[in-house]
């Protein structure tokens, strides 16, 4: 039984470790939980897997009259996942994070079955941190996370990410003809999640005429919530190298047209990040718990694998910090061998191997 969700970051993980999981094991039945409402519920049945939902919901930070359902919908949730729990009897229950991992870790822990958690984040969340003190495995991507978890069930693993950027070389050609790309020009690739990011979208606009003026050419995803005013602001432009998507399917044939890549740093995206190796530069979200995509990017500057960028800088600054790489061949050089040397391809099938032995 797979647990979690809420976002791209939690559910892509999941589903890379029950693709490595049932590749390996053909003839087991997985389950996921996840929560009503949420994207795991439609993303989930899309990759294959059958998945229950919970009503649970987050505790808002600001004050809201929706704070007041939150132990009520937690309640319920704790003791509908206890019948799952009960009616599947997994021999393992793996929390990824999320809303749903709570009510189905500590109902399991309950009953006394094997629980291992995947920590995506160089910082932990509250929940997991809780949960780890039952759990047998806590599966991490940064080193150093024995401040938050018991380190003698520590293992480093890495982030679990889809298979397709795991194979780049020979497919720039193709990428290019695919986005109708200039293989003459230099190719910036903008990623701000599926719903976008206002500030990288912000920014884009704010540089893009230059851009194309000193010979670049920008791929760029504005996501669900930003496409309709950001596209209606390129046509108005007139510029013929700055190729607008709300979202991006082929992220393979996306890396391979990069030579600089734009992104904020969620645990998803800095492990994909390090598979591709290209120079990146980060800009994190300031609005996520504990400013955790800020510590995600340190540890990658600290390395001299990325560089960063201040949310609150980037509009104005992102030009000069893309052409500080872009007119460096050796920090090029530098910053992709970095990455690269922090890349963990295997990491699904490290916990595949972990879940073995729970099971054992």
């Amino acid at each position: 039984m797979i647990s979690g969700g809420g976002t791209g970051g939690h559910i892509y993980p999941a589903i890379a470790i029950a693709n490595a999981w049932v590749e390996k094991h053909p003839d087991s039945e997985v389950l996921f939980v996840g929560a009503l409402g949420k994207m795991e519920m439609q993303k989930v049945p899309e990759a294959g897997y059958k998945i229950i939902g919970l009503p649970v919901a987050g505790l808002q930070r600001s004050l809201t009259w929706k704070n007041l359902s939150f132990p009520f919908k937690l309640i319920k949730s704790l003791a509908k996942a206890g019948e799952i729990v009960k009616d599947f009897k997994p021999q393992v229950v793996i929390g990824v994070g999320g809303y749903a991992s709570g009510p189905v870790l500590y109902a399991a822990q309950g009953k006394k079955i094997p629980t291992l958690i995947q920590e995506q984040n160089s910082y932990a969340g509250i929940t997991n941190k809780i949960l780890s003190k039952r759990a047998k495995t806590i599966c991490v991507a940064y080193p150093n996370m024995q401040s938050f978890f018991p380190a003698d069930r520590l293992v480093l693993t890495g982030n679990p990410v889809r298979k397709d950027i795991l194979h780049l070389d020979g497919k720039r050609e193709k990428a290019m003809a695919h986005f109708d790309l200039d293989p003459t020009r230099k190719t910036l690739l903008v990623l701000g999640g599926s719903l976008g990011a206002r500030t990288l979208n912000q920014a884009t606009l704010k540089d893009m005429k230059v851009f194309e003026k000193d010979g670049y050419q920008v791929l760029w995803q504005s996501g669900k919530y930003y496409f309709k005013d950001m596209s209606k602001a390129v046509e108005d432009s007139g510029l013929e190298h700055i190729h607008l998507r709300e979202f991006i399917r082929e992220m393979d044939l996306a890396y391979s047209a990069a030579d600089v890549i734009v992104s904020r740093a969620g645990a998803l995206s800095v492990s994909e990040l390090s598979l591709v190796g290209k120079p990146v530069i980060f800009i994190p979200s300031p609005n996520v718990a504990e400013d955790h995509q800020t510590k995600n990017a340190m540890a990658y500057v600290l390395q001299e694998a990325a560089l960063i960028l201040k949310d609150a800088e980037a509009v104005g600054q992102m030009k000069e910090e893309v052409d500080s790489i872009m007119n460096e061949p050796d920090l090029v050089k530098r910053l992709s061998q970095n990455i690269r040397a922090l890349a963990k391809p295997n990491a699904a099938e490290g916990i595949v191997n972990e879940i073995e032995k729970l099971i054992a």
